[in-house]
Formats: structure tokens, C-alpha cells, sequence
């Protein structure tokens, strides 16, 4: 044998070992993408509405929050206004006028006494507007009149996941 035919019969066994894929095995079936496709969209419907009473959840963790630290604030008021540190309004019950003058404060003995850093914003609503009640409105009155500052509440009208309102925290 010459050079030529040894090569050449090398070449042909060498063919010979390479397996070809066969077409049949290739990729996936229509069926099995139908199915997975089908499988993704069950459990992606499935978490999203999770994912939607997780945001509320701590929208209304939140709100709980926020009430607390606004409800506190007037206690202080009232309670500082009780000790006698600041001449309060005539009427007022020794509440705050407003919940400005929680965040500004009052004058006690020449140093000035804040009750609240900053006017939070109401988690239901976006915006930085409370519902207030003052001591001689009803205890389901929507309507502030003027007075003093009692209680405070959201404006939201929509109901929390335990089925009650937001305005009755």
C-alpha cells in the first residue's frame, strides 16, 4: 500500500466512528414545550397574587406604624401640656391645635420640644392629609371640627385583609 491508500483508508475509518445525530432526537417536542409553557404560566399565576397581599400587607404594617407614632405624639403633647411647660389654647383639652405644631413644636422654658420629625405620609392614600378628630366630635365623625387634635385615622376607604375598614384602626 501506498501513502495515498493508507490516508484514505484511515479517513474512511474515521467516518465510520463519528456517529451522526439522529433526527428524530434533536431539540424538544412541541409537546414538551406546550407543557412546560403550561407549567410556567400556573406557577407564575399562582405568585402574583401572593406577591399582591405581601405589598398590601406591608402597606398595612405600615399604616399600624405610622397611626402609633402620630397617636403617641399627641399623647406627649398632652401630656406635656398637662405638666404646665406651655400655656395651651382655651378649649382645646391640652391637644394639639394641629399636627404642625407637633412637627414645629413648643416653647418650654426657652428650649423648644417637638413631638414628631416630620407629618408621615399615609401609606393607603400617598399623601400626607389625615383624617382628625378633635374631643368634641362624634367618635365616628368624618368631618374635623377644628378644635384640637384627639385621634387620627386614613382617609382610605378600601377594607385591610382581616375585612375591616382603615379609617376604623
Amino acid at each position: 500500500m501506498d501513502e495515498r491508500d493508507r490516508v484514505m483508508n484511515v479517513s474512511i475509518n474515521n467516518r465510520a466512528a463519528i456517529r451522526w445525530p439522529d433526527p428524530r432526537q434533536q431539540g424538544f417536542t412541541l409537546i414538551e414545550l406546550i407543557v412546560s409553557t403550561t407549567i410556567l404560566s400556573i406557577l407564575v399565576g399562582m405568585a402574583l397574587p401572593l406577591a399582591r397581599i405581601n405589598v398590601k400587607r406591608e402597606r398595612e404594617h405600615e399604616l399600624r406604624i405610622d397611626l402609633w407614632m402620630l397617636r403617641d405624639a399627641i399623647d406627649r403633647y398632652k401630656t406635656a401640656s398637662e405638666g404646665g411647660g406651655f400655656q395651651i389654647k382655651l378649649g382645646s383639652e391640652g391637644y394639639p391645635p394641629d399636627l404642625d405644631t407637633l412637627v414645629t413644636g413648643v416653647d418650654v422654658a426657652g428650649k423648644k420640644l417637638r413631638f414628631l420629625r416630620k407629618i408621615p405620609i399615609d401609606p393607603m392614600t400617598g399623601k400626607d392629609e389625615w383624617g382628625l378628630r378633635s374631643v368634641q366630635d362624634d367618635k365616628d365623625s368624618t368631618s374635623w371640627g377644628g378644635q384640637n387634635i384627639f385621634d387620627v385615622y386614613t382617609k382610605s376607604d378600601q377594607s385591610a385583609l382581616d375585612g375591616t375598614k382603615y379609617k376604623d384602626w
